[in-house]
């Protein structure tokens, strides 16, 4: 059996991402390419398309294709119910990549049209897949850890904004590197803490750094009149169950202890990090140990031998959900706490005031 995938958005995390992992796998026929800027959905049907591939300027002539099976959305986050709940209603497997969406009401829209259209919805947390996610997250299901009452989820770049495409418009984006990178360093630690239940959060963002003109940064200096987004953004997230996660996030910081979708634990039984690699630590007998994992990424069943990277890891999952009819890795109904946690961390840091759950 194949499946015929259509691409919806031709930028960069198409390109990077979805697009040569989607082309990895031979049960993937990549049909039809969507952008509003055509000639990058020309550029990406030559590149990754069968030959007879389609490209479209408008998403909803896409969708009247009923020989297509899924869809993957990699547009702004502002689009990203538009376009999901329409895929969905035409019938299609949806992908959207992260965050779910810029609100916790517009997540909730898209998981009911999942629901009552019988089709698979995900969120592209990649880092789920990275080889020391994989092994601490069987750990901590193991029970290694105990009980996990502390996480720290980290996301800090000192000097790393994007200043392409619309990373810097609040409105298409929602935000800035909280909603960005800090959303993933998010999802590894409520996955590790098997724990979706927030009962309150406070937060706080910055903008100095970026009102910085011609900065030193890895992509080049930034225009300031166009920053309209923090530069860094930081919470204390307490769960119903009293346990607490503190999430660290940055495009500009000045500071050197730098780490990008990372998060630590600390349980009961013992704690882990992937600070410098994947270390778990404790105590035995009377006395304090600490492991480093050594893993080599490779040795996946469906690429036998070769190195591979998250994102063709998370894309043959998606893939093999679809084809077997399981549940994604990311569910729908995990993505929406994501969503639902940075938006009350964004309305906090406006307010200046705790944000409460129901």
């Amino acid at each position: 059996m194949s499946l015929n995938v259509g691409i919806i958005g031709c930028g960069g995390i198409a390109n990077g991402k979805h697009l040569p992992s989607l082309q990895k796998i031979n049960e993937v026929n990549i049909v039809a390419f969507c952008d509003i800027e055509v000639e990058k959905a020309q550029v990406a049907a030559e590149q990754y398309g069968t030959d007879n591939a389609k490209v479209y300027v408008d998403y909803k002539l896409l969708l009247e294709d009923d020989s297509i099976d899924v869809i993957h959305v990699c547009t702004p986050n502002s689009s990203h119910k538009e376009l999901t709940i329409a895929s969905l209603d035409a019938g299609k497997h949806v992908m959207c990549e992260k965050p779910m969406a810029k609100t916790t009401e517009e997540a909730r829209d898209m998981i009911e049209a999942a629901k009552r259209n019988g089709k698979k919805l995900t969120i592209g947390y990649q880092n789920r897949f990275r080889p020391d996610s994989q092994y601490l997250r069987k750990a901590t299901q193991r029970g290694d850890l105990g009980d996990i009452y502390y996480g720290k989820a980290q996301a800090i770049r000192r000097r790393a904004v994007p200043t392409w495409g619309v990373f810097l418009d609040e409105e298409k984006q929602g935000g800035g590197p909280l909603i960005d990178i800090g959303t993933h360093a998010l999802d590894l630690t409520l996955w590790m803490m098997d724990n979706y239940e927030p009962e309150s959060v406070m937060g706080s963002t910055f903008h100095e750094l970026g009102k910085k003109e011609n900065a030193a940064n890895a992509w080049g200096p930034w225009d300031p009149k166009k920053f309209t987004v923090e530069d860094s953004a930081f919470g204390f997230i307490k769960m119903k169950d009293g346990s607490t996660i503190i999430l660290e996030s940055s495009w500009a910081l000045n500071s050197l202890d730098v780490d990008e979708a990372k998060c630590a634990l600390s349980g009961t039984e013992g704690g882990a990090d992937m600070k410098d690699g994947l270390r778990i630590h404790g105590e035995n007998f009377g006395s304090l140990y600490t492991s480093n994992i050594e893993l080599e990424n490779k040795g996946v069943d469906f690429y036998e031998g070769e190195t591979v990277d998250e994102a063709e890891v998370e894309a043959r999952s998606w893939i093999d959900s679809i084809l077997n009819d399981s549940e994604p890795v990311v569910k729908p109904e995990e993505a929406i706490i994501i969503t639902q946690i940075l938006e009350a961390l964004y309305e906090s840091a406006k307010t200046g005031k705790a944000v409460y759950f129901d």
